[in-house]
């Protein structure tokens, strides 16, 4: 048993800092090297995080550093390349959202995690979250019944930001369709267990908006993805980053036969819920954090300070806590390989639908691929 894993970030200098909390405060884990093509802030960012070693290469880093895994915190188009890159050298992978930005990189994904003896697990950190968390164990204890029906949204404005790092000006809205939806849809199916969507369709609401060259987005600005899950659940998300609004970036709606649930859609609204075994009034809701002593997981009972300084409401603290886990001792990754995919190619799939007049299209399960020949070609 390794004293400690050594860990390689790469995207280091920008969203890659903010796995710093979660891996300096485990036990178990030391961030070893850090790799950004931003030769400029390499020895800063190395400092800053603790790393005895710094590269602008990310395959030199894999290739010389001894790294048992990687955090990827690079642009949503490498994820896939370099995760594989790491997986085909049984590097364990932590990766960044969205796991690819096509059902054909999905493919070459899966094929390299099922050849590795490395895990792999996306960094959905949404789902870890308090609300999250506290609506999961309730589900799980069957407080909402059969649920049948889900909205998630992301509404955030981006435009200016598109300027700043302009690989989202093409690969978040520069392309129809939900480019973006994990942060919606993965808390949607942890609360729906053994469940997938198995057909979606989209539609988007047009143009409205032009970038400061005076170019048109790809993407509408507001695009509804209606998906069906293999249990006969509907589930609607929309992703909206361009329209001129506040941000309401993680906005839920849960209805099974027992209990429903919405989250607060701005600041000083409360989560509400209602549920037939603990309401007495069928028409009054319920405050979600007055169910937080009875129903609360340990983990948000007394978090720790790393948690509580990590980003995305502590779900940046608590993934690398299942990953490493997952690691040491075997532990089911939450959302290993085909988790991920789970709640990526809902979203590819849906860019295809926009693209021909939002027809219905089957979504295909990762499962099935391992059996394929291409699959394990990677092709």
């Amino acid at each position: 048993m390794l004293e400690r894993l050594n860990i390689g970030v790469v995207g280091a200098a920008g969203r890659g800092a903010s796995f710093r909390a979660a891996l300096e405060a485990h036990p178990k884990t030391r961030i070893h090297a850090v790799c950004d093509i931003r030769e400029d802030l390499l020895a800063e960012t190395a400092d800053r995080l603790g790393a005895s070693e710094m590269y602008a290469d990310y395959q030199e880093m894999l290739d010389r550093s001894e790294l048992d895994a990687v955090v990827i915190a690079t642009p949503m188009h490498y994820h896939v390349p370099q995760a594989v890159q790491a997986l085909q050298r049984d590097i364990h992978v932590l990766s960044e959202v969205p796991a690819a930005v096509s059902v054909k990189e999905c493919r070459a994904l899966v094929a390299a995690a099922s050849a590795s003896s490395a895990v792999y697990m996306m960094a959905e950190n949404i789902t870890y979250i308090r609300p999250n968390v506290l609506v999961r164990e309730l589900v799980g204890r069957g407080l909402f019944g059969e649920v049948y029906y889900a909205e998630g949204e992301y509404l955030h404005e981006l435009k200016e930001l598109n300027e700043i790092t302009s690989w989202r000006r093409h690969w978040q809205t520069g392309i129809d369709g939900i480019t973006y939806g994990t942060h919606s849809l993965g808390p949607i199916l942890q609360w729906m267990p053994g469940d997938r969507v198995v057909r979606v369709c989209c539609e988007g609401s047009g143009h409205h908006y032009v970038d400061p060259r005076g170019e048109r987005y790809g993407n509408q600005d507001s695009c509804v993805m209606l998906a069906k899950t293999a249990l006969g659940a509907l589930i609607k998300i929309r992703v909206d980053m361009l329209s001129q609004r506040p941000h309401a970036m993680t906005n839920y709606c849960l209805q099974g036969t027992k209990g429903c649930y919405e989250s607060a859609r701005s600041a000083g609204e409360k989560h509400r819920i209602w549920l037939a075994e603990l309401c007495e009034d069928a028409n009054q809701w319920m405050d979600l954090a007055d169910l937080e002593e009875p129903f609360m997981p340990e983990m948000w009972r007394n978090p720790p300070d790393a948690a509580l300084r990590a980003g995305h409401g502590g779900g940046d603290y608590f993934q690398v806590l299942d990953f490493v886990r997952s690691i040491i001792d075997g532990t089911p990754c939450p959302i290993g390989i085909h988790e991920a995919m789970d709640m990526a190619l809902p979203g590819l799939v849906s860019q295809a639908s926009i693209a021909n007049g939002a027809s219905w299209m089957d979504v295909p399960d990762s499962r099935s691929w391992q059996d394929e020949p291409q699959a394990r070609s990677g092709a």
